[in-house]
């Protein structure tokens, strides 16, 4: 019941934070996609620090090889919770664009958000999936950042990760930009992929892993770069989880 409860605070939380930061997104909507988008994005963290402070979650972000970076970049990350999206405009400080799937645009007040966020893409489309992909592409030569989760969808599989969709490592060799990953271990702690209403206060931590540069793969390496990335994260999330 008291988990219940806490939950409820903190849908509550979320829907009037984000009624009180409403003129803020809609004002930073007229500059456009890209000034207007980066607006948008700092209202969003703006907006993270205040609800997850408020629900007395405390987020830990590390640097496994220092905070060496090469921007832009294409952010991946593992995904098994809605925690997850408060979690990437909370850590990542700086401007990038998200890509994510087009229901989320259909809720109410929320959705006017979100279309002006992300980069959003209908996966039982192909043409809407290459449509986004070009959106990205255009994204990264703009010197924005992009990200993706590679699993596309929550991991319910009761591994550390899910299988990796080409995607993000597509775009990554065909740009030439290279892949900045981040696990995310505590977010299903702090609420269960299965219901809204197994929010926990707590820790949760973001840790950066060494950056991916793309120069030593080849234009059809697409499988070797996947399973590279795909090991480090893996590695890292058991020992972050069970170490």
């Amino acid at each position: 019941m008291i988990r219940i409860l806490y939950s409820l605070y903190g849908i509550i939380l979320f829907c009037a934070l984000l009624l009180l930061l409403l003129p803020a997104f809609f004002v930073a909507s007229l500059f456009g996609r890209i000034k207007g988008g980066n607006m948008l994005y700092a209202v969003c963290g703006f907006w993270a620090d205040c609800w997850l402070f408020l629900l007395g979650i405390r987020v830990k972000v590390s640097h496994i090889a220092g905070e060496a970076e090469q921007r832009p970049c294409i952010f991946v990350a593992n995904h098994i919770s809605y925690m997850d999206i408060p979690m990437i405009v909370k850590v990542i400080r700086e401007p990038v664009r998200i890509l994510g799937k087009e229901e989320l645009s259909k809720v109410p007040v929320f959705g006017f958000v979100y279309r002006h966020a992300v980069v959003m893409v209908d996966r039982k489309s192909a043409g809407q999936r290459a449509k986004s992909v070009a959106t990205l592409k255009a994204v990264l030569s703009k010197g924005i950042s992009i990200f993706i989760f590679p699993e596309g969808t929550f991991n319910t599989t009761g591994q550390p990760l899910k299988d990796f969709y080409d995607g993000a490592f597509r775009i990554a060799l065909e740009t030439q930009t290279p892949l900045q990953p981040l696990v995310f271990p505590d977010t299903v702690k702090r609420m269960h992929y299965k219901t809204v209403f197994s929010l926990t206060p707590g820790t949760c931590r973001a840790v950066y892993l060494p950056l991916v540069p793309v120069s030593g793969y080849g234009d059809k390496e697409i499988a070797r770069l996947k399973a590279d990335v795909y090991a480090m994260m893996e590695k890292k999330l058991v020992e972050l989880r069970h170490g």
